[in-house]
């Protein structure tokens, strides 16, 4: 492929936004920083795309104007956690077409509770007219017998799943945009209240308001600047037609291409980014990737690779401890895998040269029906 991430922007999640904030303010926010992050300006920019479940009742031509951008190529997403390489994927090929040279990619909402309740209710139509009626509140109802069956299928226990959480925590603490950075233990994990079992607490994402953006250019134009190269974009979309277990997802069946066309293997990556809404689906995307393969004491896997910190997986604390905002959550494991080959983490910089970001999400009827991994390689 022939385009480079030459700029990341964050802007600040938080579980309690301003009363001044809006939506657009707060994608705004990120789209700024990650062009400063670029040494650009928006006169540089021609080409946008932006996910977002708050928005409206903008779109994306809206928030362009407002951003001061005069544009040749322009897309809005809708595709939640997998929002990110959906929009990757298609401004890679709007860069190689030359419909565009500077594409910002955003993604964000203000995430307060009344926004998180109607976006609960009324996420699909699915969703108004047949999850919204149960005595439910949310996916977590969904993931925990999702859970339930991956633990008996794969023999793990709650202590497995309490050990991805801290130790994405660990990573959080040095990370001082997470909105939770306070250690966490085993202990504190299994004692937290359960929310449906077997998920407890720490196990749900937590819904913040924020926004991630990053500045995708031509390669030409990424001489001589700190860059992640992308190496491939696949994506999967119905994989199973929810009819499924969910215990695999649609990486499963775009996984290998992504392999095939960088030219790498599970083993050469460096840093990795999962989507994170709950630990079940960590272990669901490593199994389809190739992380963990198949056959192997899943168990095992995690004590000596994720929970002892050899593998650089969710560096920043993962939605898990950063938070979820929104529409941005793929976007936050994507900001945070270029920030790593930038060489842009600070006190988590790990060693980086090959990174990975899954993209997961979209629950129709009861599973996420979206998937995409991106490749990325660290070069100036």
């Amino acid at each position: 492929m022939t385009a480079s991430i030459i700029g990341t922007g964050e802007s600040p999640y938080t579980r309690y936004p301003a009363a001044d904030a809006s939506t657009e303010t707060t994608i705004a926010d990120a789209v700024t920083r990650a062009l400063e992050n670029a040494g650009l300006t928006p006169d540089d920019v021609d080409g946008f795309a932006v996910s977002s479940f708050t928005l409206e009742p903008d779109h994306a031509i809206d928030l362009a104007w407002k951003l001061g951008f005069r544009l040749s190529w322009l897309m809005q997403d809708t595709n939640g956690g997998a929002s990110a390489g959906s929009m990757l994927q298609h401004a890679v090929h709007a860069i190689e077409a030359g419909d565009a040279s500077v594409i910002v990619i955003a993604a964000g909402d203000l995430m307060d509770k009344n926004a998180f309740k109607r976006l609960v209710a009324s996420y699909n139509r699915a969703t108004e007219e047949h999850l919204s009626t149960l005595p439910m509140s949310g996916p977590n109802a969904l993931f925990a017998m999702l859970t339930t069956r991956q633990m008996s299928k794969l023999g793990l226990t709650r202590k497995d799943y309490g050990r991805i959480a801290v130790a994405q925590r660990r990573w959080a603490t040095a990370n001082p945009d997470a909105v939770y950075r306070s250690p966490l233990t085993l202990e504190d994990y299994l004692q937290a209240p359960l929310v449906a079992e077997p998920l407890g607490r720490f196990d749900c994402v937590p819904p913040v308001t924020g926004a991630d953006a990053v500045v995708v250019v031509a390669d030409e134009l990424a001489k001589g600047k700190r860059r992640a190269k992308v190496l491939a974009v696949t994506a999967s979309y119905n994989a199973d037609n929810q009819s499924g277990d969910g215990l695999q997802t649609g990486l499963a069946d775009c996984a290998s291409i992504a392999w095939e066309r960088a030219g790498i293997a599970p083993d050469d990556v460096d840093v990795l980014a999962v989507y994170d809404d709950y630990p079940s689906m960590v272990v669901a995307q490593l199994i389809d990737m190739g992380f963990i393969p198949y056959g192997t004491d899943v168990s095992e896997y995690i004590r000596t690779r994720i929970y002892s910190g050899d593998l650089a997986l969710n560096t920043s604390g993962g939605q898990l401890s950063a938070g979820q905002a929104g529409s941005a959550g793929g976007m936050h494991g994507l900001v945070e895998v270029v920030r790593q080959l930038r060489q842009d983490a600070g006190s988590r910089q790990v060693s980086a040269k090959l990174g990975v970001v899954s993209g997961y999400g979209m629950v129709l009827y009861r599973f996420g029906a979206c998937a995409n991994m991106t490749i990325l390689e660290a070069g100036e």
